[in-house]
């Protein structure tokens, strides 16, 4: 049967409360933790409130104000389940990820004082790696960078982790701060409220808001033997992709739709079965004429209630799914609806028009009994998610029967080492004019979108894969990344940090968010399937693959793109000078992207295949004494071979990515030892170091030496923030 997931442990710290029993307590009553901010400075700015989190004992100072909200919530989640094991992975959701510590750093360069120990937290690369070592576990580790949907889909992540057995428990959920990044952008998009944020009423705009929610998500038998107290099951998820524009949703709703429906076939169930649904309910216009729509043509004519917590906390950014899915699980297992305040009257007239037959809770909270209630999550560069938390045993669902996966295509556009500290890449206009890509289109990306934009076009071509309306919804794309697009942060950032919050600007803001890049591609090729960015070092690179593969074995895609991108800023050369981590390999940028494809999709085609992966794993070490990064590394090599069913000796070749100082050669070591019989092989030694595309690159030329009968059998390894992927690929 398939491996059912559940819900052991909960924690939050947010605008209503610091733990569980002043969360709930303030939902159930109706209490908003909306005021003036006090973190930002809003002088000149027409909007001045937002949710802030007031709690002056947040752990581990030396970290960014993200990680500490998450090991605070993280804390409370692990005495919650009573857990103690530390095979625990950690899967975080943000949105702006380590913004603070970039702010703290610019104000104090801005002052004459060289902070340099906030460059280490400020990619959200670091999320997941500090809250592992923090606690000493480890489980694999990611850090979902998609925007407002990233902590849902954190949630979800966890749930394919577990069903792929790569883990049995996982700390999941989001995290965001508040920060001069986010308040400086949503104001320049004009976004904000002026008043407190009234979703699904006024909509008038947002209100920005803090925290991080996390949840321990279990194997079910695996939380029966150890007697835990389970809230209920992960019944199903959807995630998909909008593909049409960066910032607004599709006003037919119809990506909208298409995910709810996602979620509700993965479950098993009809819209009958939902008695409550968690809103986006952001509180703009767009979002929640929107959203309205997909409700009343999902859910009219059943007895669901619908409510926006939003209005009480603000919008919590990457926290905000995960957020809401605390409160969810609390309404299931309590039986309580929560509300959505701040109608008057007159409000609550307007809204029986609009609400139709669907039960919107306005104001108060009220006693129901709920089964089964959905979350959801909408959010820039186009991504949905929802998810359904259902307090029934569901029918036991059949284990889908593993499918053969290939690789049927590649794309990469990569800097070549020149023998300088940096080697940069330059894009013209004809780079873009070639593929098709017109001038509207390509002002609007960042360096960052327009390396991925390249290769995932050529890998498209590569495959000769042409999207229509028949694909369109089972071709999605995963992006793995060391540091986003750090050139665009950085340069929106010291802008505000010299002339203000308000100095803003609206045409680049879109950009600072990681998925953007994901965004743009699916706008420009309108694929709407699966969409997800990981920040998590340089081993993104492969662990985007590893993750794509999960997703085509759910069965909801045919093809997914699987890539790893990086670009070159001043402020990642600045880092890896005074850090020293780079040693003396030149460093590089870059995009390569992999085509994957289920073995029915390439039978249908008549595709060429490069090779077959044949199995892969992730593991996580923060440099542990009980559990090492020689420890790691070869548990990641020996569990993905055993996943391949192959021995050492059946590999040709190692591809691998390790660290630059005694650090890397431990590794090599490592791997030495294990393979003695053949030489690794590291990519990087021709572009430089491109982290996250270094690390897909490898497995592209591996796949190409398949092809080309050089080799049988390939592993590919990388690390990076304290992770490690290895994947086997055969002929």
């Amino acid at each position: 049967m398939k491996k059912r997931c559940v819900i052991t442990g909960l924690g939050i710290i947010c605008p209503i409360g610091n733990n569980i029993e002043e969360s709930w307590n303030s939902i159930k009553n109706g209490r908003s933790g909306i005021a003036k901010v006090k973190s930002v400075n809003t002088e000149g700015c027409y909007a001045d409130l937002g949710g802030e989190v007031h709690y002056d004992a947040l752990p581990a100072p030396q970290y960014d104000r993200s990680v500490r909200l998450c090991i605070q919530a993280a804390q409370e989640a692990i005495q919650d389940a009573g857990i103690q094991d530390k095979e625990v992975g950690v899967i975080v959701g943000s949105c702006i990820g380590g913004a603070v510590s970039i702010d703290e750093y610019l104000t104090a360069q801005k002052q004459g004082i060289q902070k340099d120990d906030c460059i280490v937290n400020m990619a959200a690369s670091s999320i997941a790696n500090h809250v592992s070592a923090y606690f000493g576990l480890h489980g694999a580790t990611a850090n979902i960078v998609n925007a407002c949907a990233a902590g849902t889909m954190s949630i979800s992540y966890a749930c394919d982790l577990i069903r792929s057995g790569n883990g049995s428990m996982f700390l999941a959920g989001g995290t965001d701060p508040f920060s001069s990044l986010a308040f400086a952008g949503f104001h320049a998009l004009h976004a904000l409220s002026v008043e407190s944020c009234s979703p699904l009423n006024h909509s008038n705009g947002i209100t920005l808001g803090e925290g991080s929610g996390i949840l321990l998500v279990e194997e079910y038998e695996h939380a029966v033997a150890r007697g835990a107290k389970i809230y209920c099951e992960v019944a199903g998820y959807g995630v998909n992709g909008d593909a049409y524009h960066i910032t607004a949703p599709d006003p037919t709703g119809q990506g909208q739709m298409d995910v709810i429906r996602r979620a509700l076939h993965a479950a098993g169930v009809t819209p009958d079965d939902i008695d409550y649904v968690n809103a986006h309910g952001t509180g703009t216009a767009k979002n929640d004429e929107a959203e309205f729509l997909s409700l009343h043509t999902i859910f009219d004519g059943t007895d669901v209630s619908v409510s926006s917590t939003k209005s009480m906390t603000g919008h919590c950014l990457g926290a905000a799914g995960a957020v809401e899915a605390v409160f969810t699980v609390k309404a299931v297992s309590e039986n309580v609806l929560p509300p959505t305040i701040g109608y008057s009257e007159e409000d609550r007239t307007a809204l029986e028009e609009k609400a139709g037959g669907l039960d919107f809770v306005a104001n108060d909270s009220r006693s129901k009994e709920i089964s089964m209630a959905m979350s959801n999550s909408f959010a820039f560069g186009g991504t949905n998610a929802s998810i359904i938390f259902a307090k029934k045993e569901l029918q036991p669902q059949d284990t889908p029967k593993k499918k053969r996966i290939f690789i049927t295509g590649f794309g990469q556009v990569m800097s070549q080492d020149t023998g300088t500290p940096v080697a940069g890449l330059t894009l013209d206009m004809k780079d873009f004019t070639e593929r098709g890509v017109k001038l509207g289109v390509f002002r609007k990306l960042d360096k960052f979108s327009q390396l991925q934009l390249i290769s995932g076009i050529d890998a498209l071509s590569c495959a000769k894969i042409s999207v229509t309306e028949d694909n369109e919804r089972k071709i999605g794309m995963i992006i793995g990344t060391s540091a986003g697009p750090v050139t665009e942060v950085s340069n929106f950032q010291k802008n505000i940090c010299e002339k203000g919050t308000t100095a803003g600007s609206a045409f680049t803001f879109p950009n600072t968010v990681y998925n953007a890049a994901g965004g743009h591609f699916s706008i420009f090729m309108k694929t709407k399937g699966y969409c997800a960015t990981v920040a998590n070092g340089t081993q993104a690179g492969i662990q985007s693959i590893c993750y794509a593969y999960d997703v085509l074995q759910q069965g909801n895609e045919d093809i997914m793109l699987a890539a790893g991108t990086d670009e070159g800023s001043d402020m990642v050369t600045y880092f890896y000078e005074h850090s020293g981590i780079n040693g003396d390999r030149t460093l590089g940028e870059g995009s390569s992207t992999i085509c994957l494809e289920t073995e029915a999709s390439v039978t249908q085609r008549e595709a060429v295949t490069y090779a077959e992966v044949a199995g892969y794993a992730c593991t996580h070490s923060s440099g542990m004494e009980d559990y090492t990064e020689a420890t790691a590394i070869k548990d990641a090599v020996m569990s993905a071979l055993a996943k391949a069913d192959m021995q050492t000796e059946d590999v040709d070749a190692v591809y691998a990515i390790t660290g630059n100082l005694p650090d890397g050669e431990a590794q090599r070591a490592v791997l030495s030892d294990i393979f003695p019989h053949v030489e690794t092989i590291d990519v990087r030694q021709q572009t430089g170091d491109c982290r996250a595309a270094s690390a897909n690159a490898q497995v592209a030329e591996a796949a190409q030496a398949i092809y080309q009968k050089k080799i049988a059998v390939a592993l590919a390894v990388s690390y990076g923030c304290g992770s490690y992927s290895a994947i086997v690929l055969k002929g």
